[in-house]
């Protein structure tokens, strides 16, 4: 009678490391395949970015007001922080723009290869072709991040100047 319960009782096996792990891994791709994940570490991540460049605006500002304070007449403390500001910002526009850019660049470089696929290029060809695509995407996308980023930080450590000078003088009057 024993014998029979034992035989009915399903064994109870340890569930193994490595189907444990598969299963995190399939539970880890289903959630990043889902788009709000990527928004969501989107946020984070720039919510992230924002708040250290934060700080560091805070810090740079603290130092132009003690420098200020000990040179009022000197504007060179003010040409500083304004190159610094700019810099800060230029980065930030930057980062930004490459989150925008890298999905619509995965996209075009796809359709490209899809389209050659499509006219019949051979798949050696493809790799080829691929390769050279993925170079001139990444140097125009390179190129253009560099020219918007030092055309925001230009106009930032213009203003940033401008105000900190007016700033400078206001609190002197």
């Amino acid at each position: 009678m024993e014998e029979q319960q034992q035989g009915e009782q399903e064994p109870t096996t340890p569930t193994s490391p490595t189907s444990s792990s598969s299963s995190s891994y399939k539970w880890f791709i289903r959630i990043m395949s889902k788009r709000r994940t990527w928004v969501c570490l989107f946020v984070v991540v720039y919510a992230i970015l924002l708040s250290s460049s934060w700080n560091f605006l805070k810090s740079i500002l603290s130092w132009y007001n003690l420098q200020s304070h000990q040179n009022p007449s000197s504007g060179w403390p003010a040409l500083y922080a304004s190159v610094l500001l700019g810099a800060v910002f230029g980065l930030l526009s930057m980062v930004a723009a490459l989150a925008v850019a890298v999905p619509a660049t995965l996209v075009i470089w796809i359709t490209v290869l899809v389209l050659l696929a499509f006219f019949g290029k051979p798949r050696t060809s493809l790799v080829i072709e691929g390769r050279k695509i993925t170079k001139e995407i990444i140097g125009f996308v390179f190129k253009i991040l560099l020219k918007e980023g030092n055309a925001v930080a230009a106009v930032c450590a213009v203003l940033g100047y401008f105000a900190l000078v007016r700033r400078n003088c206001g609190d002197l009057e």
